[in-house]
């Protein structure tokens, strides 16, 4: 699993690139959830191939898991999850 770092005051987007699992299927739906509500996520996009969320927040030294679920438009089911380390910088 990935691991990123972030800065608890820095609000930042990550993505997921699903365009190779996707084989030409494309995304209908993608759905953001963070392990803890200290972690804020917002302003939930996607394209046919990448989905993308803001992070915010998040206690220093603290670790987050960071799930992306995503339903095709063929309605295949999947997700791909992440961790956030929040360190100050």
């Amino acid at each position: 699993m990935m691991t990123f770092t972030k800065d608890p005051n820095a609000v930042l987007d990550y993505s997921v690139d699903w365009s190779k699992w996707l084989a030409g299927d494309q995304i209908e739906e993608s759905t953001w959830s963070v392990s803890d509500s200290a972690l804020a996520v917002s302003d939930e996009t996607n394209s046919a191939t990448q989905a993308t969320a803001w992070l915010s927040g998040g206690a220093v030294g603290q670790s987050y898991t960071v799930t992306n679920k995503i339903t095709t438009a063929a309605g295949r089911i999947d997700e791909r999850s992440f961790i956030v380390q929040v360190q100050a910088r």
